[in-house]
């Protein structure tokens, strides 16, 4: 398997930018970041069952940029009480 390693610079933000060379030799559009003592690790998401999905992707639902945690929070809380208030109506 080729190795691939690239210097990457983290923003202002703490953000990085996955070259899109990577993401199409991984087929990644999701990933998972998993920290082992000083190392960070950036593997492709595989979504385990059929009922997950996105819920926010900055690119498609704010141009590109992200969002505060609070505002995801009141997102997450409005889907939750659509999903109770359907719930309800089918049973």
């Amino acid at each position: 398997m080729e190795t691939i390693e690239k210097i990457q610079k983290i923003t202002s933000k703490g953000q990085i930018t996955l070259p899109v060379a990577w993401r199409r030799h991984t087929g990644a559009s999701t990933i998972t970041v998993t920290t082992r003592g000083n190392r960070i690790e950036i593997a492709p998401a595989r979504l385990q069952r059929i009922s997950e999905e996105v819920i926010f992707d900055a690119i498609r639902d704010n141009n590109g940029k992200g969002i505060k945690a609070q505002r995801l929070i009141k997102i997450l809380e409005k889907l939750i009480k659509e999903d109770e208030r359907d719930r309800k109506v089918t049973a």
